[in-house]
């Protein structure tokens, strides 16, 4: 699942309002609903404050938005892309 569907089953799940969220990041809803889109990015600040609002598990979304970040990167080197991501797993396993 990606983090925009994940956030906004969250958020349509609990009933509350684009606006909300918009307000609360310090954007516009307009911004927000492309967020929701993925036709924009939040940073990984905004992250924590979506997990806040929602009252849910800030890692399980954080997860969900590195890895929307690692697939944007990688999307059209597949090959290149799965030999890049052995290595990172292997370099994070030995820190």
């Amino acid at each position: 699942m990606k983090f925009t569907e994940r956030i906004k089953q969250l958020r349509e799940g609990r009933q509350m309002p684009q606006r909300q969220f918009a307000a609360a990041l310090e954007i516009d809803t307009a911004t927000y609903c492309k967020i929701e889109k993925g036709e924009r990015r939040v940073k990984a600040e905004q992250v924590v404050i979506i997990a806040d609002l929602l009252k849910t598990d800030k890692e399980e979304l954080l997860v969900l938005w590195l890895a929307d970040q690692v697939s944007a990167v990688v999307e059209d080197k597949q090959k290149v892309a799965e030999m890049a991501l052995r290595i990172a797993k292997q370099n994070v396993k030995e820190q």
